[in-house]
């Protein structure tokens, strides 16, 4: 039989997002066809699922780090990354999601609330998968045509929860130890649980499936109180979350005690005493029954014995003097067993369609859908982000910035390029960072950290430096993701239409055309009348000059 283990704290990760492609595709008759990378695939993200088959979260204690699958990275020819898969994991139905508190090293003790997942199929996402990042593709527009980088996947949440089982019943059995609550649950259901004749024999809840005509209802078996267990005494209060879901409460008492100082009437009231105060502790959803207005049953055990038959028979009017269903039975002979099994079913079938009522209600209430305000695209973005400034000891002011999108920017930009740290210092500037710190009194060289405590990116504050130009070879070029061999001006990126072809053809026949006019008038006005007259005898350049001028000068040296 496999232990009961009703809170675990699991340690989850969501898988991270793939990086992004930084590439060019090539073809025949496009070398430089423009940027080609593929987008990072989605990480994969931790779902705890409320499964029926589910009764205990004793997987989760031996293995409690739990991670999802990762995202491929993007490719070059427009190849995205593949998408991580959902790890699902199953938890009973009932069971309750907290934030971890604690330091390192100590055991961690429920925080906030996150998740109820009270009915079969309820989902919760544990931890969310990371963003996969942009690759050059996606990261291209008018302005920058051929980006050099692409943009790192996003690292998948990580934290600890505490995952708390409240088994979900409709009847509740509180008593003293040695009751005979477990007794009971095996004489009515068909479960089996451990039965001794020593106190707290019951040290975790047990559930059976009680039949009763053509109705079927819950009954669990919670371990004996006593008085103080609010204080830690016996067992505490430890087990009675797993009363919080039940409609119905029912005392056990014990009518053969051999103890001289308890009586029926004293342990109802010391149980009640440790029901209200457990009760104050609770934070109930909106719509469930406070613990001290549901019903409670009144069950006399142990009435095979002469002496304690009497004695139910004698506090039975004390009990309905205030309202109670009293019961009295025996586990042993089933004496009282078929009434209270029919009497719980009836009263539970009513409290369901109470319910059932209710739920109808609220789905019948009118809901107005509103569409959200869109903003425009150069909208102020202060508010996405916060700016608090520190000192430190020394008198050295530095500065950090905190805000999801931010903190985003930095984990998805590759510090090694120089053009994806300029477009991160484009991005925080058209938020308004750079404009935020010069409010707050920044000045040139101030360090400034974007994201919380060690895990921080640290730069030095530089505003004097544009956030647009661009430094690849230490030489100002053109804008930021421009590429000179792709601008049209050098017809490489994209084929001639028709019409460009037919315009430059009839540009080159008009000159051509105009060639032969600008001849033909040189040659009517006798440029080109005569090939042997030279008109410029100093024309060095001309072949007859040359001549005339190397034959004189021939002469003048023989004379």
């Amino acid at each position: 039989m496999s232990a009961f283990v009703d809170q675990v704290t699991v340690h989850v990760k969501g898988g991270d997002g793939g990086n992004g492609a930084s590439s060019i595709r090539r073809e025949k008759y496009k070398p430089l066809a423009g940027p080609d990378g593929g987008d990072g695939g989605q990480g994969g993200s931790v779902i705890l699922q409320a499964d029926a088959n589910a009764t205990s979260l004793l997987d989760y204690r031996f293995l409690p780090h739990r991670q999802a699958e990762s995202g491929t990275m993007g490719l070059g020819g427009d190849k995205d990354g593949s998408r991580g898969q959902d790890l699902i994991l199953p938890v009973p139905v009932g069971t309750v999601v907290f934030t971890a508190k604690g330091g390192q090293g100590e055991r961690k003790q429920p925080g906030e609330r996150l998740a109820d997942l009270a009915h079969a199929g309820d989902r919760f996402v544990a931890a969310q998968g990371g963003v996969g990042g942009l690759g050059n593709r996606s990261l291209a527009t008018k302005a920058r045509r051929a980006p050099g980088f692409a943009l790192l996947g996003d690292p998948g949440q990580e934290r600890d929860l505490v995952l708390e089982l409240k088994s979900i019943a409709d009847v509740a059995l509180v008593g003293f130890p040695s009751a005979g609550k477990s007794s009971l649950v095996a004489a009515m259901s068909a479960a089996r649980p451990k039965i001794a004749d020593y106190p707290f024999t019951t040290l975790v809840p047990n559930l059976g499936v009680v039949q009763a005509g053509e109705s079927r209802f819950t009954m669990a078996d919670v371990p004996g109180l006593i008085p103080g267990a609010s204080q830690g005494k016996g067992l505490g209060l430890e087990f009675l979350r797993h009363i919080e879901r039940t409609e119905i409460i029912a005392h056990v008492i014990d009518c053969a005690t051999l103890e001289s100082d308890r009586d029926p009437m004293s342990d109802y009231r010391a149980l009640e005493e440790e029901l209200s105060r457990y009760a104050d502790r609770l934070e109930l959803p909106l719509g469930v029954i406070p613990m001290a207005e549901r019903p409670r049953v009144i069950i006399l055990n142990k009435a095979d014995l002469p002496e304690a038959r009497e004695l139910a028979e004698f506090v039975r009017p004390d009990f309905e003097a205030l309202g109670l269903k009293v019961f009295i039975v025996s586990t042993a002979s089933h004496q009282g067993l078929r009434e209270l099994g029919y009497y719980l079913a009836g009263l539970v079938d009513r409290l369901r369609r109470q319910l059932r009522e209710q739920q109808e209600a609220r789905q019948e209430e009118r809901v107005v859908i509103r569409p959200l305000e869109r903003r425009r695209r150069n909208a102020d973005q202060s508010g996405d982000f916060t700016l608090e400034r520190h000192q430190t000891r020394s008198g050295q002011t530095w500065f950090r910035v905190c805000g999801a999108k931010p903190e985003r920017w930095v984990r998805q930009t590759n510090f090694d390029n120089e053009e994806a740290v300029g477009y991160l210092a484009d991005c925080l500037a058209r938020m308004g960072v750079e404009d935020a710190l010069r409010k707050a009194g920044a000045r040139p060289g101030d360090e400034v950290r974007i994201g919380p405590g060690d895990d921080a990116v640290a730069f030095d504050w530089d505003p004097s430096v544009a956030a647009g130009a661009e430094m690849l070879d230490g030489t100002p070029q053109v804008a930021r993701g421009r590429d000179l061999r792709l601008e049209e001006s050098q017809g490489l990126n994209r084929r001639r239409t028709n019409s460009e072809r037919r315009r430059q053809y009839h540009q080159m026949m008009d000159a051509r055309q105009a060639v032969r006019q600008v001849m033909e008038q040189e040659r009517r006005q006798g440029h080109w009348a005569d090939p042997s007259v030279d008109d410029d005898p100093h024309d060095r350049q001309g072949l007859l000059g040359r001549g005339d001028t190397d034959t004189a000068s021939s002469e003048e040296a023989g004379q």
